[in-house]
């Protein structure tokens, strides 16, 4: 009788994403220069050709993590924030889309937002994925003042969603640190932080430096 398992064949579908789930686990573990061929196919349960076959070579691979965490989180925030809510609420809810991600997928946060940010040419693929986040940011923003009738310079809204961005990865950062932390909390103390600010630039009210 033979001794050799038998495995269930599976859709490429599916085993393809068996092999991303491994590789996020161990991308984010070990970094991508340590992360091993070897490591990865064991995690997923199959062969080190097979991954070779399903997503190329090991830079390959990464980028495949990256597209599909990227992927994921613009997804998760875009799907929350309908655009016939309140300017405030639609912001809150895409941050609680947004914690919420990183919440449930840290390796996958790891993945962007340490290993990729100073490794070429991945920082690339990451630095196209923001833009697009800051452009998401930018566009609820002015959808909400367009509805109440009113403008602002596109360097202004550009400026906060930029500010608005940079500063929810920072916490993100931290909350991938803190499993004990909830998401919707996180969410809601960047409001705090960051809405009553730019809620009065956005209606016009700035601060200026003293005159000399």
């Amino acid at each position: 009788m033979s001794s050799v398992p038998a495995f269930k064949r599976l859709p490429r579908a599916v085993r393809e994403q068996q092999m991303l789930d491994a590789a996020v686990k161990v991308f984010s573990r070990r970094g991508f220069h340590a992360a091993s061929m070897d490591e990865i196919a064991e995690d997923a349960g199959i062969s080190k050709p097979m991954v070779y076959a399903y997503l190329g070579t090991k830079e390959e691979l990464f980028v495949a993590c990256l597209h599909r965490e990227g992927t994921r989180m613009m997804q998760a925030i875009a799907g929350a924030a309908a655009p016939d809510l309140a300017a405030d609420e639609r912001l809150w809810r895409g941050l609680k889309a947004f914690f919420g991600f990183v919440g449930a997928h840290r390796d996958g946060w790891a993945v962007l937002y340490r290993q990729a940010r100073g490794e070429q040419p991945f920082a690339g693929e990451l630095a196209t994925m923001r833009a697009r986040l800051v452009e998401v940011v930018a566009g609820m923003l002015d959808h909400a003042l367009r509805a109440e009738g009113r403008e602002i310079a596109a360097i202004d809204l550009e400026v906060v969603a930029y500010a608005l961005v940079g500063a929810s990865e920072s916490l993100a950062d931290w909350l991938a640190d803190h499993p004990e932390a909830e998401p919707e909390k996180t969410a809601t103390r960047m409001m705090n932080v960051a809405w009553l600010g730019a809620a009065q630039l956005l209606h016009g009210v700035t601060w200026r430096p003293p005159a000399d």
